[in-house]
This record gives C-alpha cells, structure tokens and sequence, in this order.
C-alpha cells in the first residue's frame, strides 16, 4: 500500500489557517504521525481532502510537502495501516454512541407525544446519522471491524424511525 506523507507548514500567525488546515485533515481522515506530519492512504478518496489541506495551508502563506511512501518493510507496513483503522475504529465507535442516543430519543417519543414537528427533527437527526456514516465509509478503506455492525444500527435506527413514523401518522389522522 502507497501512503501520503503531508509534511505541513503554516505560519503560528493568525492561528485560523493552521486551525483551518488541521480541521480539514482530521475530516478527511488524515493520521497524524508527528508535530506537522500526516499520513492517509494514496487512494483516490482522499484526493479532494489533500487538495484541500494543501489549499489551505496556501492561504495561511505556509506549505505542504506531499510525499509518496510505503512502510520500509511488512511490520511498518502493517503497523501503519493498524494506526489508521485504529482512528477509523475511533470513529466507528463515536458513530454507534450516537445509534444509541437516537434510539433512546426514539424511546422516548414512543412512550411521549406523537407530533409531525418532533418527526421532522428526528427525519433530519437520522439524515445526520447518514451522512456521518458514508462519511467514515468513505475513509475506512481498510474495513475497521466496526463498519459491519455501524451498517446494521444505521439501519436499526432508519427502521424505528419509520415505525414512529407511521405511528405519528395514525395518530394525525384520526385527530
């Protein structure tokens, strides 16, 4: 596997290109391996998000060294894709949490009101959900163990909404 190293740049002075440029390669899955230094795989999914750092940084009059590389040998190979499916698991992990606090507000609307303005809220909480998770999809690229089971509680969660949703529905029509 080829790896991009990112060896960035900015000026300390103002502090909003560099918060910018790092905002943009954690987003874009970046692993950072040292002060100014990251890594992500040379694949064209992170095309966009490294033309991106690189613009930024460009802006803050500082500079990306872009480098080609692979681990010396198989374990640094190795060790480098398990960092990165490790920040992907990370991640993957965060997302699940957030299956679990939608499926308790869930709960709670079935045991609650049944309204259209609290479905609608929740209709843009879950198209949240999808978003974050094609989001991770897009940069695990390795297949971080808890992808499978993420896929599973997005559908569990798209699943209860359309439950409540039919629900609500009844409910309005035979106010």
């Amino acid at each position: 596997m080829r790896w991009l190293i990112l060896v960035v740049r900015i000026p300390a002075v103002p502090s909003r290109h560099r918060v910018a440029t790092w905002r943009e390669l954690r987003r874009g899955g970046a692993l950072q391996i040292g002060q100014g230094v990251w890594a992500m795989p040379d694949v064209p999914a992170f095309a966009r998000g490294v033309a991106r750092v690189v613009e930024l940084a460009h802006r803050g009059r500082g500079e990306v060294l872009t480098l080609s590389a692979a681990g010396r040998d198989r374990p640094d190979s190795a060790r480098l894709q398990d960092m990165f499916t490790a920040e992907r698991a990370a991640e993957w992990s965060e997302f699940l949490a957030g299956c679990t606090e939608f499926d308790a507000e869930i709960d709670d609307l079935t045991a609650g009101e049944l309204t259209i303005a609290s479905l609608d809220e929740h209709e843009a909480r879950l198209e949240r959900l999808r978003r974050w998770y094609r989001e991770i999809r897009a940069r695990d690229v390795f297949g971080a163990p808890a992808a499978a089971e993420a896929h599973q509680r997005l559908i569990r969660c798209a699943g209860r909404l359309a439950d409540h949703a039919e629900r609500v529905y009844r409910t309005s029509q035979q106010n």
